[in-house]
């Protein structure tokens, strides 16, 4: 064997050894990162304004994490652009777990309703876990001749387009329930969009629409004086709320289901053994018995998943709306 050779295989080992070096110094580190995690306080973003669901849910984990984290977990509200703005921010933080986000559909539904967003929903993202899932109510107002799914189907063919609901904005949860609705009864009902979800229940209330999906609790009220008609929910299983009540699933469209959830991010390339820690915990928290009093107040109820489960959670999600988005043709300026 030539000097030449020789001299080559031995640069080719040394070379080795030492990426064998620099892999053992990143696994070192990475594994003394996640034992000492966390090591200051938490930021938690919440991409809506403060006092929304999502907001309020967010301070009870932050509340909790606090205590079984033994840091302090401060919840900031990042508004805008339809949550883009606080979870751009996330996608940008340093990937030690001291940054975490709260989600919620918005999260799936944003990549099928704009052209160019400034992450990518399943690159940027560490999925921790999905905490808990609320249905809407779909309510009509008492004048619609109509007490099932099956008697607001019926109507909507006798009348195609006649049939109104409301939502409080354009590609929103409550107008996205509809478009889904429309497609899977196939039927035609005519969307009309208010400036929020207050405005959007009034117009109900007031026979200006006819029906819409609206937040279950808050229409509770509404429902019992015979102001609203309750028809079904659009989860997928009843609300101990309303447990006579059937689901649309029940009524003839097994497979519906929309409403609100609310999920735990952390950005891409968070450590493993971070993600799994923060896990655990949020498992715990959303386990106990206040706080599964707390969403059962809310209309919510518990799932505490694994991360695989909310990361195939998520891509199911966004093919799924932007399937819905498609066909009705929706678009937001």
């Amino acid at each position: 064997m030539s000097v030449a050779v020789q001299t080559r295989q031995a640069r080719g080992a040394a070379m080795q050894r030492v990426i064998a070096g620099l892999v053992m110094v990143c696994a070192f580190a990475a594994t003394s990162s996640a034992q000492v995690y966390p090591s200051r306080s938490i930021r938690f973003i919440a991409p809506f304004a403060a006092g929304g669901g999502s907001d309020l849910i967010a301070r009870k984990l932050a509340q909790k994490l606090t205590e079984a984290l033994g840091q302090s977990v401060v919840v900031d509200n990042r508004t805008g652009g339809s949550g883009v703005i606080g979870t751009d921010a996330t996608a940008k933080s340093a990937p030690d777990g001291h940054t975490i986000m709260m989600t919620t559909p918005t999260f799936t539904v944003n990549p099928g309703l704009m052209r160019k967003l400034p992450y990518d929903p399943i690159r940027d993202f560490a999925p921790v876990s999905l905490i808990a899932t609320a249905p809407h109510l779909l309510a009509v107002h008492p004048s619609v001749p109509a007490k099932t799914v099956k008697d607001v189907v019926i109507l909507a063919r006798a009348h195609p387009e006649r049939l109104t609901f409301s939502s409080g904005s354009t590609g929103g949860s409550s107008h996205l329930a509809g478009e889904l609705f429309n497609s899977m009864a196939k039927i035609r009902m005519t969307h009309v969009p208010y400036r929020g979800g207050g405005q959007a229940v009034l117009a109900i209330v007031s026979g200006e629409v006819s029906l819409g999906f609206v937040d279950l609790v808050s229409m509770l009220p509404q429902v019992k004086s015979g102001r609203l008609r309750s028809i079904a929910l659009t989860g997928s299983k009843r609300s101990p709320l309303l447990p006579d009540l059937p689901t649309i699933a029940e009524s003839g469209y097994p497979g519906f289901q929309s409403g609100i959830w609310y999920g735990v991010l952390a950005p891409a390339r968070t450590a493993p053994e971070i993600i799994g820690r923060l896990n655990t915990e949020l498992v715990k928290i959303v386990r106990s018995p206040d706080f599964l009093e707390s969403l059962n107040a809310e209309g919510a109820q518990e799932v505490a998943s694994t991360p695989e489960y909310f990361g195939d959670y998520i891509r199911h999600e966004i093919a799924r709306w932007a399937k819905v988005i498609t066909e009705a043709k929706i678009a937001v300026n």
